[in-house]
């Protein structure tokens, strides 16, 4: 389960066992959050924040920072993504440390 980014005690991580479309998980204090980053003929769209099944959503506050540090860094996860699902490289985390 690599971790890829901690922002003030959220964790933004992807799950070893992943599965298409990229998306990030988002936890906080015990719940959780998905993020998935959605293209259309290529071209992004959107990204849509939905829960995850057995487990309490992150609060408003922190859904909203998750899809803040996506929109950020979206194409940094894709990068990522393709790095540890389709290369087998490590994943170092990052930890934000300045306001977004």
């Amino acid at each position: 389960m690599p971790k890829l980014y901690e922002y003030f005690g959220l964790i933004i991580l992807f799950y070893s066992h992943e599965h298409e479309p990229i998306h990030v998980h988002g936890r906080f204090q015990g719940k959780e959050s998905k993020a998935e980053i959605v293209f259309l003929n290529g071209k992004f769209q959107e990204i849509v924040i939905s829960n995850v099944t057995g487990k309490e959503p992150l609060d408003v506050q922190n859904m909203r920072k998750l899809k803040k540090i996506v929109e950020l860094y979206r194409d940094d996860i894709i990068r990522k993504w393709i790095d540890f699902f389709v290369y087998n490289i490590e994943i170092s985390p990052e930890k934000i440390t300045k306001k977004l």
